[in-house]
């Protein structure tokens, strides 16, 4: 296996680090090795480094191809000797302004009040991971994933000495579903922006519909890894790995906050689908309310152009060539008219 996809190594013994690299062609003994605690993050490696790697540690060879294969599914699989586990870090990639004049248009452009509401575009970061009685080792195909922040939690918050893998499986995961939580929560201010956007005085348009149904897109999206992570979580707590009897209580934590990142993630779909039902209501009530004021004045226009018509004819009529007759039709024009515009105004046509 080549050097250049080892991203990060770190082995412990007695709870120590006591090395942060390794030479790729000692790295399948360190795995091996029953007295140490061994992390090896393999970022962006090729078929061929990751069939290397499994067929030497004598790995499931069907799990290459899950690791590697685009449209995988969040997922954990038990083979002989090891687990193999598949998940999705997500963030959310706001568009920032890139001057002054771009800073303006965001604080008046309706579409983009706010950059939550100017269409941020989900990314999705593969994080797989085998998991030996005394390793991990995690398989990324692009570097997006901030994995010091793993490595700090596992310094932080476990003792590795007493929990071994167990604690690293688990701290991954946390921060996995930690990053899902913050990438709904952006989704969810983004959502209550666009509502405040909806009931304002002028109506939402075509800038609006397109930010919504990039909202939705994203969380049609984020649905997808985030609701198979229950199986993932759930299937790891009954595979009972290496320390993770003393971690149950965190396990049973991390599956719960996986129920509410996907029940979370539910209830903003139907906001969604609510937003679009309001938005096609408020669009027929505005068109129902154009309609009226066009009848209504097409009714008090209606009023001139009949008495002129009347009054117009080449026939006689009472006043007919006379000043009275043009005295009559101006009166009548302004009370019918002025008639009509009082009963439409009182019935709040106009």
């Amino acid at each position: 296996m080549s050097a250049q996809c080892i991203q990060a190594v770190l082995i412990w013994a007695a709870g120590e680090v006591i090395a942060r690299e390794i030479a790729a062609d000692r790295l399948v003994a360190a795995v091996e090795d029953p007295d140490t605690l061994v992390w090896v993050d393999l970022v962006n490696p090729t078929q061929e480094d990751l069939t290397r790697l499994v067929s030497e540690l004598g790995l499931s060879p069907r799990s290459v191809e899950d690791a590697m294969a685009p449209h995988e599914r969040p997922k954990v699989t038990r083979h002989a000797g090891h687990l193999f586990f598949q998940t999705y870090a997500t963030t959310l990639d706001l568009p920032t302004p890139r001057g002054p004049e771009d800073a303006d248009a965001m604080a008046t452009d309706l579409a983009a009040r706010s950059a939550a509401t100017r269409g941020g575009r989900l990314s999705l970061s593969r994080v797989s991971g085998y998991v030996l009685p005394r390793a991990l080792v995690t398989v990324r195909l692009d570097d997006k994933f901030d994995m010091l922040e793993v490595v700090r939690r596992w310094e932080q918050d476990y003792d590795l000495t007493a929990h071994a893998v167990g604690a690293l499986v688990h701290g991954l995961l946390d921060v996995i579903v930690d990053g899902h939580f913050d990438t709904i929560q952006q989704i969810d201010d983004a959502i209550e922006e666009l509502e405040s956007i909806l009931f304002e005085d002028r109506l939402a348009g075509r800038d609006f519909l397109q930010v919504v149904y990039g909202v939705r897109k994203n969380l049609v999206q984020l649905r997808r890894v985030v609701l198979p992570m229950r199986e993932v979580v759930n299937g790891l707590l009954r595979h009972r790995l290496s320390g993770q009897a003393e971690l149950d209580a965190e396990y049973s934590d991390l599956y719960d906050h996986v129920l509410r990142a996907a029940e979370w993630t539910e209830s903003l779909r139907d906001m969604v689908t609510t937003l679009f039902e309001t938005h096609l209501s408020l669009t027929d009530n505005h068109l129902n309310t154009v309609m009226k004021k066009l009848a209504s004045w097409a009714a008090i226009i209606a009023v001139p152009t009949a008495i002129t018509g009347w009054f117009g004819q080449n026939v006689p009529y009472p006043g007919f060539s006379q000043t009275t007759g043009l005295w009559m039709s101006v009166v009548l024009i302004i009370v019918l008219s002025a008639g009509l515009f009082a009963a439409f105004k009182s019935r709040d046509w106009l």
